[in-house]
Order: C-alpha cells, then structure tokens, then sequence
C-alpha cells in the first residue's frame, strides 16, 4: 500500500438507505455456529460422563439468545456489514465455552459458566457500540483523551500485587480485571489518528541510505515514546506480549499508513534491542527466555516436565485428528490452562485438523478486517480497521507461537478462547467496531 492510497476524501453519504446484504447469510450461519457449540457441549458430556449434560437447553437457549440479540443489532444499526464477521466471532466464543466446560470438569474452579456471563456482558456492548456509534470519526476527535486513556489502565496495574510473576491484573474484592485488555483499543484509536494526520510528514520526509528512507528526527520522536512505553510496560508489569502487542501494532499501521521498509526496518532493530535488553536483565522475562530456549531441560533435571514442555506433549498426543472432547489429559499443564495455554487442549482433543480449523477462524476475521479497511476511503478509518484487525492477529501469533515454542511465552490470552473476562469483553468491541466500519465501507462500494 503507498501513502496515496490515504489521501482519498471521507466516504460520500448514499441519498437513500443502501439495501441489506448479507443478513440472511449471517442469521444462517450464526445458527450454525449455535448448533456446533450445543453438539461440542453435548459431546463432551457423552465423553466424560456418559451422558448428555442436564443444562445444555438452558446453554442452548443462552448462546442462541446472544446471537438473536447481536443479529438483531446488526441488522438495526448496521445492515451493510460484513455477514462473517459475527459468526465467526460468536463460534469462537462458543469453542472458548466448550474448552472451558471440558477443563472444569477436572479442575476445582467453574470457569465456563462464569465466562458465559462475561461474554453476555461483551454482547450488550456489541449492541450499544452499533447501535450509538453512528458514525466511527467521532473517535478520531478523542485520540489524545484515549492514549492518555490507554496510559492510566496500563499504569495502574503497577500498584497492585503480581499474579504469577505478571503485574498486569487489577484485584479488589473477589473481582478481578486486566486493564491491559482495553487499553489496546484506545491505542488504536490513537495510533490510527496520528497517523492519519501526519502521514505526509512520515511518508516524503527523511533520508535515503542505500535501499532504505529512513524517517526524520523529529518524525522519529513518537515512534521512540511508543518504544520506550513498550520497553517501560515490559520492565514494570513484567508482561512481554502486552508490550509486543503495544509495538507490533504501531509498527504495522506505521507501514500502511506511509508504505516505507525503513519504518519497519527501525521498529524491528528497536523491539530487538529492547526484548534483547529486557531478556537478559529482568528474572521474569530472562526465565521465559530460557524455558523457551531448553523447553525439556526440568526433565533433564529430574524436576518434571514444564508447563510449556506438558502443551508440547499435549500437541503431540492429539495427532492429526486428536483424541476427542473430553479424552485428553492437557490439565496436566498446570494452572494456566484455561488461559495462556487453552490452544494446547485445543490442539490435544481436536488434533492438528481441529487446530487449523481454529486458526483459519482467526485467519479469516483478520482478512475480513483488512478488506473492510482497504475498501475505506478516509484514512482515519482504513487505519482502525487494518488496527484493530491486526490487534487479533497479532494476540493469536504470540500467544500460539508461545505454546508452540516457536517464540518465549507470554501472558496473554488467545480471543474469545481463554479464560478471562476482560478480554472476552474486548474482544466483542472490536468485532462491534469492525462492524461499523464494515457497514461504512460496503456503503461506499455501493
């Protein structure tokens, strides 16, 4: 993409109410992701207890409610938006519910029930963010109220006592939140904002070295706070995805908004030298580090395998078509199964199939994403969708290359599959922006 492609006018408003497309497409296929999770709920009943479970009418009834409710929504306030997006988000949340029921039924905490309700609270904000939100320019006006924002809810954590190692959850009173989780829709607003102003700025300015345009100094100023946020987060909180997540990101809509390498040749050497740095200085990170390094050493050392050597175990237990709902012993993994390693039972019970089945879902949110931001015709929205987006690609990257081991572990939790409240909640105003900008963008097709 080059930077002209940014300079087009906002999309003209039709005279006449564009026709609905796609909405009896959606309905049909939100009742296909209703039915699937219903059936993944009653196969692991049959699986584990030999029956069918006594609450899946009322489940049934609760997921089908949500999706009626957010169909409705849809087709009120957005009747032009893109007929996948909700399904695919609402069978992800449903195979989130079906993994959970699986793990309590060996573990002493009831998450799923409690994440239905959390995702019920993400569905009533899908509905207000489409039905109030008519018009997604009205963020561009609070960009600077939203980084600051964005900055207070990263911070505050700090204040509060680390949950295994990580000082990113907010905890008072039986409740807990993770503040981190809406901070990085605020800084999309933000960071597509800026963008949108100063891509002129960013995209002709700047010396050229060889194959490469490097930026200006005084254009390279924001790119250095977002890298010292980023690095900042790391050292504080202790959590290397939310700061990966932060810089990614930046890095991404920095390239689509001017189309120059050497913006993503300097967001590279920066994020190296900080997670270099940060890795060989700070316990917490250098032990992610080093796990990621010699997954099998505490076997080698008599010390039992690793939480991240039992999810390798775990994916090569489950084969190519894995060992069926209910059937797997990923629980072995320890306590962070039901968050940070919830695609290792995905990978055990439904095997490499079942994986790639998950992971085309992701794919095609992400790409649906994208194209609702190609199609835009003002910058500030092309940006937030291709932001918002990437947001889920890049969760679903670190946190699946993480049980992979393809790069060290982070805390993150992989959308609408784990365990977590406050990124279920998330998770669904991002699909209820997407939504929004959507409907703009098949407006403006016509």
């Amino acid at each position: 993409m080059s930077a002209t492609t940014l300079d087009a006018g906002a999309p003209p408003r039709p005279a006449t109410p564009p026709p609905r497309r796609g909405r009896g497409m959606e309905f049909v296929l939100l009742l296909c992701a209703v039915l699937i999770s219903v059936l993944g709920h009653c196969d692991v009943g049959l699986a584990t207890a030999g029956t069918v479970p006594p609450d899946t009418l009322r489940y049934g009834c609760a997921l089908g409610a949500l999706a009626l409710a957010a169909h409705g929504a849809v087709r009120a306030g957005a009747p032009c938006a893109d007929p996948l997006l909700l399904p695919i988000a609402l069978l992800l949340n449903g195979l989130g519910l079906i993994l959970l029921q699986r793990l309590d039924l060996r573990t002493a905490e009831a998450a799923a029930p409690t994440q239905l309700v959390w995702s019920a609270l993400g569905v009533a904000l899908f509905i207000a963010v489409v039905l109030l939100l008519r018009d997604y320019r009205a963020l561009a006006r609070y960009a600077y109220v939203s980084v600051a924002a964005a900055l207070v809810l990263m911070i505050v954590p700090i204040a509060f006592p680390a949950v295994n190692g990580a000082r990113i959850w907010i905890q008072y009173a039986g409740l807990s939140i993770q503040p981190g989780e809406f901070a990085k829709v605020l800084l999309a607003v933000f960071f597509a904002a800026y963008l949108a102003d100063n891509h002129h700025a960013l995209a002709y300015t700047g010396r050229r070295i060889w194959f490469l345009q490097l930026p200006t100094g005084r254009a390279l100023g924001p790119v250095l706070a977002i890298w010292a946020i980023s690095v900042g987060v790391l050292v504080l909180e202790r959590d290397l995805g939310t700061s990966l997540l932060f810089f990614g990101l930046f890095v991404i809509l920095l390239y689509v908004s001017t189309g120059r390498t050497g913006w993503t040749a300097v967001g590279l050497l920066l994020s190296g030298a900080g997670a270099f740095a940060v890795g060989s200085l700070e316990p917490h990170v250098h032990s992610r580090v080093q796990d990621w390094l010699h997954p099998f050493a505490s076997i080698d050392a008599g010390e039992g395998p690793s939480q991240l050597a039992q999810s390798l175990f775990a994916f090569a237990a489950g084969g190519v078509f894995g060992t069926g709902l209910g059937e797997g012993h990923s629980v072995l993994i320890g306590f962070a199964v039901k968050s940070d390693f919830v695609l290792a039972t995905a990978g055990e019970e439904l095997g490499l199939a079942g994986i790639a089945a998950v992971l085309l879902l992701y794919a095609m949110l992400t790409a649906r994403g994208y194209a609702a931001g190609l199609a835009m015709r003002d910058p500030f929205g092309r940006l937030l969708a291709i932001g918002l987006a990437s947001i889920i690609a890049l969760q679903v990257f670190v946190i699946a290359g993480g049980v992979t081991d393809l790069i060290p572990l982070t805390g993150m939790a992989m959308p609408f599959l784990a365990q977590g409240g406050s990124s279920v909640v998330t998770n669904w105003i991002i699909i209820a922006l997407l939504i929004r900008l959507s409907d703009t963008a098949r407006r403006a097709e016509g």
